[in-house]
């Protein structure tokens, strides 16, 4: 699922509060404050979409996601990797690393990482 950034923003929201009503929602965006007309609008289409759902308590909705970000974050990175790295770790580990101004400490966190995967893997 790909969402717009108004809706990906609106997604980020709900993914930290974990449920929400609309006045939790307003008060998650910095000013200046998208109108509550724009949000109810999101909130309908990303419900369209399955990325969310809602508990109705009277005439209030309390919305929860889905979607989980996990998942989200996880088909982004994959398009990411096939537009612009050929499905190549090597290719984005290169950019990302020679790109980013990463400090010793920084590569070598990322190094223990790696070690720490492979160690697991092999277990």
């Amino acid at each position: 699922m790909n969402l717009p950034k108004s809706e990906e923003q609106l997604m980020q929201h709900l993914w930290t509060l974990e449920k929400a009503f609309m006045k939790d929602l307003m008060d998650a965006y910095p000013e200046p404050k998208p109108a509550s007309t724009t949000v109810a609008t999101l909130l309908k289409r990303l419900l369209d979409k399955g990325a969310i759902g809602f508990n109705k308590y009277g005439n209030v909705r309390e919305y929860f996601p889905i979607l989980k970000k996990e998942d989200y974050s996880s088909k982004q990175f994959s398009g990411v990797m096939k537009s612009f790295f050929n499905d190549s770790v090597s290719q984005f580990a290169s950019f990302f690393t020679s790109r980013e101004n990463l400090s010793d400490d920084e590569l070598e966190e990322l190094r223990k990482i790696v070690d720490d995967q492979i160690k697991n893997r092999k277990q």
